[in-house]
């Protein structure tokens, strides 16, 4: 038996097959996975709207949404810790809230508050 016997032979003249990303069925599964993540990454953005039905029901389940003013935050969260003011480029006002929740007196958890201009843009706890 020859080396040559065991390399699988393609027939001649024809077209080399297509590498496997570039495959049709292969092709249609990865842009169907990639819109079902950029529909869950829009719907993601927006869902905070939609979880309350005003920022007053917000307010009094002591939450933040996206888009509250400064004045609905004091009365939801009440007042930071501290706050650090900074400006862009472009003169926006951009601050940055800090929450502290004393869990004991060892242990202390931080909540982060962002706004530009009067508007709160997001945030992290």
């Amino acid at each position: 038996m020859d080396a040559l016997d065991t390399i699988p032979h393609e027939t001649p003249g024809a077209p080399p097959p297509p590498p496997y990303l570039c495959r049709r069925p292969v092709r249609l599964t990865l842009y169907a996975l990639l819109g079902v993540m950029l529909l869950g990454m829009v719907t993601w953005r927006f869902l905070p709207y939609y979880q309350y039905a005003s920022l007053d029901e917000a307010i009094a389940k002591k939450r933040v949404v996206v888009g509250m003013s400064r004045d609905q935050v004091l009365k939801s969260w009440g007042s930071p810790y501290k706050v650090d003011v900074t400006y862009t480029d472009s003169g926006t006002r951009r601050e940055l809230w800090v929450f502290e929740d004393w869990i004991d007196s060892a242990t202390v958890k931080h909540r982060y508050l962002y706004f530009e201009e009067n508007a709160l843009v997001g945030g992290w706890y």
